[in-house]
């Protein structure tokens, strides 16, 4: 399944001239149509997605397309762009993966926080025997620790639940913890647990259906991300992975309703 260069420039907000330049550098895999005509598949998409994020932040498109450059040098052979997320911190440009954090312009490794965030943030770490401390207490505690250290932040969640089982932010914090340590099946059942206490939390419908596509259960991922939009039919990135599910589908008219959807509420 593919789409026509002026479905994707009307979809993400580019100009055509900026897809076919992103195109000719090599950061897409476009095919030719019956007439010669360039197509492009979801995953051009994403790379396209993240490049009208960044000129959507003023980020000049020389800028752009040299962090592109530098990006697509640094990964591995066969590699794909679909796997990392660019963004813009203050004036640098920042790479993403699942491994790490660097500046694409420099190669140079970053941390994933400021100096400044951590002396802004530090917090004694509560003990467990305090009575004192309620689930919100140590909920708070853990978004916090979040920023020094994950276990901190995943025992003080833990402590809120055993205090109060329904506490669904709690839940929906741990999930996404265990979600980033790659624990999918696990992250889903707190979710799950979240949606449970509270069954209108946009985040807990959004995080599941991310849990189950990376678990390979596409139906139901699809049917999290609609209840998602159905609690928040504002959540822009749950019509843009709605639509990789429908695509995957074979489902065109419905991928390009959600792209369309997520078009409007990025564009204004």
């Amino acid at each position: 399944m593919s789409y026509s260069l002026r479905e994707v420039a009307a979809l993400l907000g580019l100009r055509p001239a900026q897809i076919r330049s992103y195109a000719s550098k090599g950061f897409l895999n476009p095919e030719r149509g019956p007439r010669g005509e360039l197509r492009f598949g979801f995953r051009d998409l994403v790379v396209l997605r993240t490049a009208s994020e960044l000129v959507a932040n003023d980020i000049p498109q020389r800028k752009v397309r040299r962090a592109l450059e530098r990006l697509r040098e640094h990964l591995p052979e066969g590699g794909s762009l679909a796997g990392v997320r660019i963004a813009a911190d203050g004036e640098r440009l920042v790479v993403r993966d699942k491994d790490s954090v660097w500046n694409p312009e420099s190669g140079q490794a970053l941390f994933d926080f400021a100096v400044d965030d951590i002396v802004a943030n530090v917090v004694t770490v509560p003990r467990p025997e305090n009575d004192d401390l309620d689930a919100d207490d140590w909920y708070d505690a853990g978004c916090h620790l979040e920023q020094m250290s994950a276990d901190d932040a995943r025992d003080a969640y833990e402590r809120a639940l055993q205090l109060d089982p329904n506490h669904a932010d709690a839940h929906v914090n741990l999930g996404r913890l265990l979600h980033e340590q790659r624990a999918p099946a696990a992250a889903e059942k707190h979710y799950r647990a979240a949606l449970s206490a509270d069954p209108d939390h946009p985040i807990a419908a959004f995080n599941l259906g991310v849990a189950l596509e990376d678990l390979g259960r596409i139906a139901e991922a699809a049917r999290a991300y609609e209840l998602a939009l159905e609690i928040d039919p504002e959540n822009a990135d749950a019509h843009y992975n709605l639509a990789g599910l429908l695509e995957k589908r074979g489902d065109k008219a419905g991928a390009v309703r959600e792209l369309k959807a997520y078009a409007r509420l990025k564009n204004g």
